[in-house]
């Protein structure tokens, strides 16, 4: 059968009750078994267990043959186009750790294939107790504007190593507190957050002149919308932390 983001999402809370079950990890080689206590590891399991509740519950899916960019799933074998799925997951005691995508593929993936940016995010907070007991804390399914934001220097959030734009990183998306970075509120924005970077990025420079216009041409041409994408001079003050 064929189900979306949502409809997963909502078997994983309303029926299957994630948010009250109790796991563990579990390893054995030769004729020893352990219990794995390290939480590092949690995250990328996660991500296999849901592949494997996709097979036990006769979801219909692609896998993606690029690791390095969304989606994990395509829940559409017959339109690899729509109902995108990337799954991710990290310690719901400390801040998401996990990678959006690295910018520069990112940046052209979206004016190629502008469909990218409707992947749903299906998001796993989890816990590990020191008996090694799993338990999933919070589960999202997001947008991808909607668990990103700003950082003080760049228009969006970025891991950079020695002045090189490395990946997109997520914000806190989830939390209240005071004098924070807010997630982009649309689409448009967080369209224009990457124009900006295209542009502040050395080594995509050259490409700003003409960014905006060939993602706006490549997403109506899919679409059939034509997207009015703010500059981000006109925005950035919305995204000041609050």
């Amino acid at each position: 059968m064929k189900l979306t983001a949502q409809q997963i999402y909502s078997q994983l809370i309303s029926d299957d009750k994630i948010l009250e079950l109790n796991g563990q990890i579990k390893f054995y080689l030769g004729d020893i078994d352990i219990i794995v206590k390290q939480k590092d590891v949690v995250g990328n399991i996660i991500q296999e267990w849901v592949l494997g509740w996709l097979q036990k519950r006769g979801v219909e899916y692609a896998p993606s043959t690029n690791t390095q960019m969304p989606p994990d799933f395509y829940l559409d074998p017959d339109n690899l186009t729509k109902n995108l799925l990337e799954v991710k997951a990290f310690n719901r005691t400390a801040s998401p750790g996990f990678d959006i995508a690295d910018f520069r593929m990112y940046q052209n993936e979206i004016i190629s294939k502008p469909y990218m940016l409707n992947v749903d995010y299906l998001i796993f907070g989890y816990d590990m107790s020191d008996d090694g007991i799993v338990t999933i804390k919070d589960l999202w399914l997001k947008k991808v504007w909607e668990i990103t934001r700003r950082m003080k220097d760049w228009a969006i959030n970025l891991q950079i190593k020695e002045k090189v734009v490395h990946k997109i990183r997520p914000g806190v998306w989830y939390s209240a507190r005071q004098n924070n970075y807010p997630m982009f509120r649309c689409l448009e924005d967080f369209v224009s957050a990457i124009e900006q970077t295209v542009w502040q990025n050395p080594e995509t420079r050259k490409d700003s002149a003409t960014w905006k216009a060939r993602f706006i041409e490549s997403y109506e041409k899919h679409y059939g919308v034509k997207l009015s994408i703010p500059r981000w001079d006109d925005i950035q003050a919305n995204y000041s932390k609050q």
